[in-house]
């Protein structure tokens, strides 16, 4: 009996023993699956209303097909500050951190994440022109590790609305940052359109945020109307801008929203936050397995006219009822 009760005992301390060490294992069974989470990174080259906006967009399309960060994905969010080699710090860091996927936001980021690996999938968003900035083969099939979407603007409709509102406007100044190629895409694309609409661009190009007050002032004394592109140091810029066209009474027509919820009269634009939304249903269907060099760049075809009224009053512009009907009002802002 005594024999049988030692046995008993010795059954009961193993069986301890044994959920003791299963407890014991439970944090290196968590961090297992924690290593299982799909690694993104997102690399953006500065903070303006457009790339925030795009980046959300990203996010919550992801959100809405059930990835969510920290759940069953890990998103890294770094942003570069608006200097290239602090972008492209950020591109090599993250191939060395094994990223599943890389998103980067604006040209100078794609560019730098391409540079930084040809394996690692990459999705693009508000890059103009992708097959000019090198980084796929052609919009239908990219034939490269990198797919997404370009923010290719309405410019023709943009310049159409100087033609409405500023009838008596004979000169466009176009203020763009000379080190984006994409600025330079567009700047080439305004010159095309101008010819046609029997306008003339002036451009001042600059190089860091210190050369646009100087470079600006004078701009302004040679224009009727100033256009800004979607050039991401001119965005980050649009506070003075604003302020300096309005003292010379020179109206703005911007590239996107966010130019006219910062100063601008008006624009003809895409939404980035629907831009992003879209960037990350492509993000969706990579995680899932599909190859980024057999998908092809996608664009919004849906663009929409927005006034400033508040400007509008300011400069004494008088918008035409069509174009009011037809348009978001921006009755506040700056």
């Amino acid at each position: 009996m005594v024999g049988k009760r030692f046995i008993s005992i010795g059954l009961i301390v193993l069986i301890f023993m044994s959920i003791l060490g299963g407890c014991e294992k439970s944090p290196s069974s968590e961090t297992a699956s924690q290593k299982e989470l799909f690694k993104i990174g997102i690399t953006q080259l500065i903070e303006h209303p457009a790339l925030d906006s795009s980046r959300k967009g990203f996010i919550d399309a992801l959100k809405s097909k059930g990835f969510k960060d920290g759940k069953n994905i890990d998103i890294d969010f770094q942003n570069a500050q608006g200097d290239i080699p602090t972008a492209e710090i950020i591109g090599k860091n993250f191939v060395s951190q094994n990223k599943d996927l890389i998103l980067a936001i604006a040209t100078p980021s794609a560019q730098s994440a391409y540079n930084a690996t040809k394996d690692i999938p990459i999705l693009i968003t508000a890059v103009t022109d992708p097959v000019k900035s090198g980084l796929v083969k052609a919009m239908d099939k990219s034939d490269t590790n990198v797919t997404g979407t370009s923010d290719a603007m309405p410019i023709d409709k943009q310049f159409h609305m100087i033609k409405k509102l500023i009838p008596k406007a004979k000169k466009v100044g176009i203020l763009y940052n000379t080190s984006e190629i994409n600025s330079e895409i567009q700047v080439n694309r305004a010159k095309k359109t101008a010819n046609d609409l029997d306008l003339e661009i002036i451009t001042t190009g600059v190089t860091n945020i210190n050369e646009v007050s100087q470079s600006l002032d004078a701009l302004l004394n040679k224009v009727d109307v100033l256009y800004t592109p979607t050039d991401n140091l001119v965005a980050s810029a649009m506070p003075l801008i604003f302020s300096k066209s309005i003292k010379k009474n020179i109206p703005i027509i911007g590239a996107e929203k966010a130019h006219v919820e910062g100063g601008a009269l008006s624009t003809e634009g895409i939404d980035y936050y629907k831009l992003g939304h879209k960037t990350g249903l492509m993000a969706v269907e990579i995680i899932e397995g599909k190859n980024p060099k057999d998908m092809p760049i996608a664009t919004l075809d849906d663009t929409q006219s927005i006034i400033n009224l508040k400007v509008a009053k300011k400069l004494n512009i008088e918008i035409p009822k069509d174009i009011l009907d037809s348009s978001i009002i921006i009755e506040g802002g700056k």
